[in-house]
């Protein structure tokens, strides 16, 4: 059991595990009704909606990099989606297809641009922000869609089984496609390989070039989803969809123990990250407390979870010394 501990410990998911533990308790004793069905479905619904929000990023913090325009691409996706079924008339699964081949095409963009050039991603991705926001403001001149099929509104505010919401079945399949994809596929293990030592990682045969342009085009895919589930929970194509993205998309993984300089990951870890973040937004909510109080909170949280990865790091190099 000491044994079983001692290594829980010792993983990303553990911290954020306790605190989810501890604060579902905390609450529920003080708010009964946080606890209840109806907020049980809401807070599922964030949780899906905000994971796949989370792997868009984290898979790009696991090359090493970052992608400023997780919440544009999304945004311009979303539109997309919305605006293809009111104006062109087009079946929601159509629509679906071609919006998210927009956001891996958006996607693969950021990567082929920051791997040829070898410019910073944080540059590339902050222009690549204000150029697909420019888009979807062009697209829309500010103006949401309404004309939402009631198929699409239906999946993203009913449920599948008790207080389940539709909207957890992408977000499931999407972390566990990306679970396996970095722990068995060989583009997973090339983009951590990267991050880990890029000059190593060349010298031993992989591709910087074509990892890039893999793990971009996985965000600008996982991006797209997210804008999609976004236009199903809300039932409008918003085109401020997305502009709130930012700070979440870094604070889940960074919450679940992603080293920001590359090279290690934990989608259990970032899923409990994105289950942190939901349950304080939700809290503040049913204790009427100001909206602003989340980002102070979502700041101290990084910079706990930064800490708590850095005394881990310490704590693996003390145990080398001593061996």
């Amino acid at each position: 059991m000491q044994t079983f501990l001692g290594k829980a410990t010792d993983t990303d998911w553990f911290g954020p595990l306790i605190v989810v533990v501890i604060a579902v308790a905390a609450i529920g004793s003080i708010e009964p009704s946080f606890l209840s069905s109806f907020n049980v479905q809401v807070l599922l619904s964030a949780i899906a909606v905000n994971l796949v929000i989370a792997l868009a990023q984290m898979i790009i913090i696991a090359l090493g990099q970052m992608n400023l325009s997780v919440g544009a691409i999304g945004g311009l996706v979303a539109i997309a989606f919305a605006g293809m079924m009111e104006v062109w008339g087009l079946p929601a699964p159509l629509a679906l297809i071609l919006a998210l081949a927009i956001g891996t095409a958006a996607g693969l963009a950021n990567g082929i641009i920051i791997a040829r050039t070898g410019i910073s991603a944080f540059i590339i991705t902050l222009a690549s922000l204000s150029f697909y926001k420019g888009v979807n403001l062009g697209i829309t001149e500010a103006q949401p869609f309404y004309g939402i099929p009631e198929a699409v509104k239906a999946f993203g505010n009913t449920n599948m089984l008790g207080p389940i919401p539709w909207l957890v079945l992408p977000a499931a399949i999407a972390g566990l496609f990306i679970w396996y994809l970095l722990a068995k596929l060989r583009v997973g293990r090339q983009i951590l390989a990267v991050g880990g030592n890029a000059h190593a990682a060349e010298l031993s045969g992989i591709s910087i070039v074509e990892t890039t342009v893999w793990a971009h085009g996985l965000s600008g895919l996982l991006a797209a989803l997210g804008g999609v589930m976004v236009v199903a929970r809300l039932q409008i194509g918003q085109p401020s969809i997305g502009d709130d993205w930012l700070i979440l998309s870094f604070a889940a993984p960074v919450i679940g123990g992603a080293v920001l300089a590359g090279g290690h990951v934990s989608v259990a870890g970032t899923a409990l990250g994105v289950v942190v973040v939901a349950i304080i937004t939700q809290s503040l909510v049913l204790f009427h407390i100001d909206p602003f109080v989340v980002q102070i909170v979502l700041g101290v949280l990084i910079l706990w979870a930064v800490g708590i990865n850095r005394w881990r790091e310490v704590r693996v190099e003390r145990r080398l010394r001593r061996a």
